[in-house]
């Protein structure tokens, strides 16, 4: 057992995202030109999109077995995705993850009140824009994770505030830019999760990516259905619970992804598989 990490799978993610934040602090005390730090923003933006999913991960099951680590790793999600400690776990773990079969109250619907079906962009904005007023109605019912909340993402505003307001530019390029991005990232990735699918059943209402190269950036975030069927799992072990279940999840809920395009890359398609149910 690791005195540490809960699951030793934890380590080579934390350890890479962590890395990044040092990044980020060499680059926010080190550069000045406005051209290099808009061109790390841009090279940065896909990876920090990525840990949205790592963020996520962690609400559902902490990395570490000594909460003040597991506070010390939200603070690196919070500055990197815009979304704070404990944010995830009232508005996705306890609100969609209970609450998703029904529009009419699922905290990520996809659903307008007429019952037709939110485009992308319509969707990223109302999910972005009502992310922390819902996670907190959802919080009322949970009075001491929101105080957490309350008090880390306040602690989390302050470290952002404070950076800018001594370097503004880098400050801005480096922190405050990102987290808004990441907030806007984190809602538009959950789109293709369940779009369109108006359902009942577990079974038959998320999309799943079988892409590994998806799968490994985001944490086998593809294996949804299974995501929702057991929500505890650990994400190390959604491939074989998928293993288990597979059978009753219909043909047509397995989606290509943009990280398909791989496949047609010299040098990288020998190394991606797209796994077929």
């Amino acid at each position: 057992m690791d005195p540490v990490f809960r699951y030793r799978a934890d380590q080579l993610p934390v350890f890479l995202i962590l890395s990044l934040t040092l990044l980020d602090l060499i680059v926010y005390f080190t550069a000045e030109n406005i051209w290099l730090l808009l061109s790390y923003f841009i090279l940065t933006i896909i990876p920090k999109g990525c840990i949205c999913a790592w963020n996520h991960h962690h609400q559902h099951t902490k990395t570490f077995h000594w909460t003040p680590l597991n506070r010390i790793l939200e603070l690196s999600y919070g500055l990197h995705t815009g979304v704070t400690t404990n944010q995830w776990l009232l508005h996705h773990v306890f609100g969609h993850h209970h609450n998703y079969l029904d529009q009419g109250i699922d905290e990520s619907r996809w659903q307008r009140a007429d019952g037709s079906k939110m485009n992308e962009l319509e969707y990223t904005l109302a999910v972005a824009a009502t992310a922390y007023p819902r996670a907190w109605k959802v919080g009322k019912k949970h009075p001491k994770h929101l105080r957490t909340h309350l008090i880390y993402t306040a602690l989390t505003l302050t470290i952002a505030i404070s950076l800018v307001a001594a370097n503004p530019l880098q400050g801005f390029m480096v922190f405050a830019l990102p987290m808004l991005t990441g907030l806007l990232i984190t809602a538009w990735a959950t789109y293709d999760h369940h779009a369109g699918l108006d359902s009942e059943d577990d079974f038959t209402a998320s999309y799943n990516t079988m892409n590994s190269a998806y799968n490994l950036v985001t944490g086998n975030l593809g294996y949804h259905t299974a995501h929702h069927h057991k929500q505890g799992v650990h994400w190390s072990e959604l491939p074989a619970l998928h293993q288990t279940i597979k059978h009753r999840i219909p043909a047509e809920l397995y989606r290509s992804s943009m990280w398909d395009l791989l496949n047609y890359v010299p040098f990288i398609k020998g190394f991606i598989r797209i796994d077929i149910p």
